[in-house]
């Protein structure tokens, strides 16, 4: 019996897929992918001459069967998801399915795009004294949000918010935030097709994101990040360093000064 291994390609860069990734993609007997998201030159990975599968074009029965199909004949299917495959990723519905059919599979974790974008920002997503807490979460769509995870409410908490799947909607997005009672003021940044040659970023604050991403043309493959913790590198803010290096705090492989 194969096996299926699902990947988190990363988002967008060939050389941004780990290690672990990497070593299945090269020993990989067929290849999936999401040829929508996913970087084709990851595929330079892949040996030579082994079927190739874009899903783009597959629906959940035609890519599980291909999936069950190569692994019952005992090889090693790859299924490449973008960024990191738990976000986003609809690989429970795949999942299900290889359970059903006794098709054993294990998750490789991937580079998330909230993380190149906080990367390409130069920026953290948390801060001492600002907020401690991250939520990912995009607009309801053809894929509904929950009532309770509205963004206005989701907003009121005070933490970063890693808006996925929204650019489109970045006016709506901004809406929802002041709703949710945060300020005019606060920061806010874009960055399109994070880990991609052609990426691209704006950033701002909540009064004039929406004009900076309209202005770039930002329409899609784009992560809305907004949060105090943008702060220092948006606007200069002050922040509190972390006591993990201060001189006067103690722990177990040093002892402070203080």
């Amino acid at each position: 019996m194969g096996e299926v291994i699902f990947v988190g390609a990363g988002p967008g860069a060939p050389d941004l897929i780990t290690v672990a990734g990497l070593r299945a993609l090269e020993s990989a007997d067929v290849v999936l992918y999401a040829g929508s998201l996913v970087n084709p030159a990851l595929l330079e990975y892949a040996p030579e001459g082994i079927p190739v599968h874009n899903t783009a074009s597959m629906n959940l029965e035609e890519t599980t069967r291909v999936c069950i199909e190569h692994a019952s004949r005992g090889e090693r299917v790859v299924r490449l998801h973008t960024g990191d495959p738990s976000l986003y990723g609809a690989i429970q519905e795949q999942m299900v399915p290889l359970d059903e059919a006794g098709i054993p599979y294990r998750v490789i974790p991937g580079v998330s795009s909230a993380f190149a974008s906080a990367a390409s920002l130069k920026t953290q997503l948390t801060l001492p004294g600002v907020s401690q807490t991250v939520i990912f979460t995009r607009l309801s769509g053809r894929t509904p949000v929950p009532e309770g995870e509205s963004l206005e409410k989701l907003a009121a908490s005070g933490a970063t918010l890693c808006v996925f799947l929204s650019v489109d909607r970045i006016g709506e997005v901004v809406e929802r935030c002041l709703e949710g009672g945060r300020s005019p003021k606060t920061p806010a940044a874009v960055v399109s097709r994070a880990g991609w040659p052609d990426e691209a970023s704006v950033a701002g604050t909540l009064e004039d994101i929406a004009a900076k991403v309209k202005e770039a043309g930002f329409i899609k493959q784009s992560m809305v990040i907004i949060g105090d913790p943008l702060g220092p590198r948006i606007l200069g803010s002050d922040f509190e360093p972390s006591k993990l290096y201060a001189a006067t705090f103690s722990h177990g492989y040093r002892k402070g000064s203080g």
